[in-house]
């Protein structure tokens, strides 16, 4: 049985796009999850991802080429366009296939989804159990009655690992070259770069995103064991040789004890690349001492989602921190040399002006290495999105609009132009601030003792 996986994600990019940032230079970790565990079913699985190809007429080209007996799409929100269009081609051009499509959207909106013709099964929730089962049915001539397949939460120590192969070689089919796994996208996280992640599931509650978590993965946080975690670096290493690499976790901090123990394995094992990962500002003010014992063993950054320099705004979004407690975090991550990414959020529902402006100051004072703003976008499965539609308050027409962004205005009784000045003057450095920035990069790039001694050992030739 040929089992084709379709990566739709260029609702930001478009066609050709791999390699040009994030969101268009890293795996799928879900496909690559599913493809190992198809694989070790003893099935044949190939790749075919939307970001290389030159559009829907290579697309077709792809599919009378490879001939799938299953096609598999995942789905995020931002994706249902061109996973829907995909999907539409592939019956078009080859009726016999059966398509298959999962992820966030498809679990979230399953209504939706499910009256797509194009789809013959949708599978809710963990695909790396029911997904495999489903192909065996189909293999074996019994093709399910019921549509709509929810899948099982998996252990996750038992699963293999995510077949990263899938995309390399895909991508090497079309003339990429790349000098890593995944694109790096910070200059402390050098090539050979990769992503990795630790557990599924999210125990907070914030409202612009719960309950949507919690549909997918349960309202408990499930976690590979560190020592699992470290197996796969060791194979990772042996096998690219990265240099750094990102916990692509949702939130990699909130269990004290399992971060020490990854710390110690980590360490114990001889690694010592860089690495970031998202954690919060009140985990990072409660234990100073995990932060302190991460920027020992190899922690370059944390990306944090500040979201809002108000109480009450903070309050609003279910976020469990304050003000004060973010840029507490902010000064700890500075004094144990971590980089700050800086999410955060401007044009929340019922925000005024004035709580723009605290965040605006919060930001002045914290000073992040990287700012990532995006204007609030109401998204599917979280109660702040359905408070929009309650309120009337979404600009929402396409799913296009899902994307995280800074430049397009998602809901209604915002100020366009306010906002656009906003986002400039939140990313504006205090003159002080600025001066600092720059002493510091100078130093770092010809002052450090160890840099004066390289270069002089060079002009030496010792």
């Amino acid at each position: 049985m040929r089992v084709s996986l379709i990566y739709p994600g260029i609702a930001g990019y478009g066609f050709k796009s791999l390699g040009k940032g994030m969101e268009a230079g890293w795996v799928s970790h879900g496909l690559a999850h599913l493809s190992s565990a198809a694989k070790a079913q003893g099935f044949d699985v190939n790749l075919i991802d939307l970001r290389a190809l030159s559009g829907w007429d290579e697309f077709r080209e792809e599919l009378y080429r490879r001939r799938p007996d299953v096609a598999a799409l995942t789905m995020m929100s931002v994706d249902y366009n061109p996973a829907t269009t995909a999907a539409q081609i592939i019956k078009e051009s080859l009726p016999e296939t059966v398509t298959v499509v999962g992820g966030p959207h498809p679990t979230i909106m399953v209504d939706e989804v499910a009256q797509i013709p194009h789809f013959d099964y949708v599978v809710t929730r963990e695909g790396e159990i029911t997904f495999p089962w489903l192909l065996g049915e189909l293999r074996d001539g019994r093709h399910p009655e019921n549509r709509i397949l929810e899948g099982e939460m998996p252990d996750l120590d038992a699963l293999p690992f995510p077949d990263r192969e899938l995309f390399l070689n895909e991508w090497r089919k079309y003339g990429y070259t790349l000098d890593s796994p995944e694109v790096p996208f910070v200059p402390d996280l050098p090539a050979p770069f990769l992503t990795i992640i630790a557990g599924r599931g999210c125990q907070y509650n914030c409202n612009f995103c719960q309950p949507a978590e919690r549909l997918l993965f349960g309202r408990r946080v499930r976690k590979r064991s560190p020592a699992n975690i470290i197996a796969e670096l060791k194979l990772l290493r042996d096998r690219y040789h990265f240099a750094s690499f990102m916990f692509h976790d949702d939130c990699l901090t909130e269990n004290r004890e399992w971060v020490l123990e990854f710390c110690d394995l980590y360490q114990a094992e001889g690694f010592t690349q860089p690495f970031f990962c998202q954690s919060r500002a009140d985990i990072i003010v409660r234990h100073e001492d995990m932060v302190q014992r991460m920027a020992q063993v190899g922690l370059k950054g944390y990306f944090i989602g500040f979201e809002s320099g108000n109480d009450r705004v903070l309050r609003f979004l279910r976020k469990g921190t304050t003000r004060e407690k973010n840029l507490a975090a902010a000064r700890i991550c500075r004094k144990y040399g971590i980089k700050i990414w800086a999410n955060y959020m401007l044009g929340i529902p019922t925000e005024t002006r004035e709580e723009v402006m605290d965040t605006i100051s919060m930001l002045k004072e914290i000073d992040p290495d990287w700012y990532s703003p995006a204007f609030y976008t109401p998204h599917p499965g979280s109660d702040l999105y359905d408070y929009c539609l309650e309120h009337d308050l979404s600009l929402i027409t396409s799913h296009d609009q899902y994307r995280r962004n800074p430049w397009e205005i998602k809901v209604k009784g915002q100020d366009p132009e306010f906002l656009q000045w906003a986002l400039k003057e939140s990313q504006r450095r205090k003159p002080i601030n600025a001066a600092r920035r720059q002493i510091r990069y100078l130093w770092g790039r010809y002052a450090r003792p160890d840099k004066v001694i390289r270069r002089l050992r060079r002009m030496l030739g010792v």
